[in-house]
């Protein structure tokens, strides 16, 4: 039986495990995160696995693990990061043609003046976003200048602690009454789509970000051929082969908003037939 190395233990471990036991592999959770890891008597056994499940998110321990563990993955480091940067992914999309929502990309800190030129070039609500977070965090939408500068300085008070890392963000268009869709692609191929939507209180009360995580709920979908090809396209750019797309849709187009190379796996009942062939399709791949 292969061995595989999942670098996650939240929803989508709990869910691959006996699906791709039938299959012929054994889905085993290594965690490499929380704990001291000595390189002498490391906590894991390299010869336990034969591929690798999405590099780990955090990147420093993910060199460890992968240096520890010597496997292929299902999106390495390099693909993961095409992905998970969100200034890179769009900048690779919107060079490949695909639509994308007008962004400009602020390295932190910036002056004064870049960023009241960052905001002036987009009319109407801006989104600012960090480059790296996931699940909405960080997101904020404002409508005038001074809120905009003032989320600006709230990044440089945080960003003053010059370890956070990453401190470039989004400043990028608000797409009102978008519907918001999560498209699962395995090896190029559309294999299950999901509307996200708030809950019509919640959307009553201001909220507008539709992330599970914040309490939208997602129903499945059947995507038309054009927004199927949208997303066929974007990990095609991207060269990722489990990926999630983000697409936000609204009557007259549809952009890529962003992409997501470690999307959690939802209920069976949301993908297509043949989704757990294909995803055990992408691990004998890496052999």
């Amino acid at each position: 039986m292969l061995r595989l190395a999942v670098a996650t233990n939240a929803e989508t471990y709990d869910r691959i495990q006996e699906p791709l036991a039938a299959r012929g592999i054994e889905a085993d959770h290594v965690d490499l995160t929380t704990q001291s890891i000595s390189l002498s008597s490391p906590p894991v056994d390299a010869a336990a696995f034969d591929v690798g499940f999405v590099y780990p998110a955090r990147l420093a321990e993910g060199g460890v693990t992968d240096a520890l563990l010597d496997v292929p993955w299902v999106n390495g480091r390099d693909e993961m990061l095409r992905s998970r940067h969100k200034g890179e992914c769009l900048a690779r999309l919107s060079a490949a043609g695909l639509s994308v929502p007008e962004t400009v990309i602020v390295s932190n800190p910036a002056n004064e003046d870049d960023l009241v030129a960052a905001f002036e070039q987009i009319s109407g609500p801006v989104v600012v976003k960090p480059n790296s977070t996931t699940r909405g965090i960080g997101v904020a939408k404002v409508t005038d200048l001074d809120s905009f500068l003032g989320v600006c300085d709230y990044l440089d008070l945080v960003h003053d602690y010059r370890a956070t890392g990453d401190q470039s963000f989004l400043v990028q268009e608000y797409v009102p009454n978008a519907r918001d869709f999560r498209v699962m692609l395995v090896d190029g191929d559309v294999v299950g789509a999901v509307e996200r939507r708030l809950p019509d209180d919640a959307l009553a009360a201001g909220q507008w970000k539709h992330n599970v995580h914040r309490g939208a709920e997602a129903t499945g979908i059947d995507l038309t051929d054009d927004l199927q090809s949208l997303a066929k396209s974007a990990a095609d750019v991207l060269g990722l082969s489990w990926l999630g797309v983000d697409l936000l849709v609204t009557d007259d187009r549809a952009v890529v908003n962003e992409t997501n190379a470690r999307p959690t796996v939802d209920s069976a009942t949301k993908y297509d037939d043949g989704f757990w062939d294909d995803v055990a399709d992408i691990v004998y791949e890496q052999v």
